[in-house]
């Protein structure tokens, strides 16, 4: 299902409650910095960019040749992240704010905090914002790929 999530495999639900259940026991997530593990991506028309922060890539016993990564996305206020897919799926898990995401084949949407959506395989992202000029905005995304834990989000510049 392409949109709002309500129940997910097994073993999204259970990569995405360790992720969340770790990171409360952090006082708060640090600022994206740059450098390795940080990625920021490529905004559109003067707008700010999201910026990524890469937590964790651990290969899945269980599922051999894939790893679940565990990524940050922060958005500052009015960042955007311009259209891209990913190499595998993806669970998307509002932390803060409000975030305005568009998958290909369907309507825009806006999440907030503690709420969910799933990407398949291949799915083109058309864009996620931060619709606040005031606020930031950020979520976590799980991912399940190859376990070569190479990049995560693959760029759509000719998506219209």
């Amino acid at each position: 299902m392409i949109g709002r999530v309500t129940t997910v495999n097994g073993l999204a639900v259970l990569a995405l409650a360790a992720v969340v259940l770790a990171t409360v026991s952090i006082p708060a997530i640090k600022p994206p910095q740059t450098g390795a593990g940080h990625h920021a991506m490529v905004a559109a028309g003067g707008r700010p960019a999201s910026t990524t922060r890469r937590l964790s890539c651990e290969p899945l016993a269980d599922i051999p040749g894939k790893a679940v990564s565990t990524v940050v996305v922060t958005y500052p206020p009015n960042g955007y992240t311009p259209a891209h897919r990913h190499p595998g799926t993806v669970t998307a898990f509002v932390l803060m704010g409000t975030i305005r995401s568009q998958l290909s084949g369907g309507e825009p949407v806006l999440y907030k905090p503690g709420e969910t959506w799933f990407e398949p395989p291949g799915t083109v992202h058309v864009f996620a914002e931060n619709p606040s000029a005031t606020e930031s905005a950020e979520l976590l995304a799980v991912f399940v790929a190859d376990e070569n834990c190479g990049p995560l989000v693959i760029p759509e510049p000719d998506y219209h």
